[in-house]
């Protein structure tokens, strides 16, 4: 996955914070994430075809996703990137293990 920000403004912020805390409970050890700032590679974005930041792009599997926003609501992107979210026993007892 891809998250295109730009600089460390609020939403930014938020946006990596929120899509890390997602990822680490649902798919620990499962994803690969790559923050690309679009101030400082600004042909990454043209590649990407990125019109707003932050947006998320997922890859793999196909189709291809994007998500725009600050990542916040967590319900929505789960089900967007099709990952199903765990019995909140089963969280516990995962983050109880960290």
């Amino acid at each position: 996955m891809r998250l295109y920000v730009t600089g460390a403004t609020p939403k930014s912020t938020a946006a990596i914070t929120n899509l890390r805390k997602l990822c680490d409970d649902h798919l620990p050890g499962q994803y690969e994430l790559e923050v690309i700032d679009v101030y400082q590679r600004p042909e990454m974005a043209r590649e990407g075809q990125i019109i707003a930041a932050p947006t998320l792009v997922r890859s793999f599997p196909l189709p291809l996703r994007r998500f725009i926003g600050d990542m916040s609501n967590t319900q929505n992107l789960l089900a967007g990137l099709e990952i199903r979210s765990m019995p909140p026993a089963t969280q516990e007892a995962r983050q109880a293990k960290k």
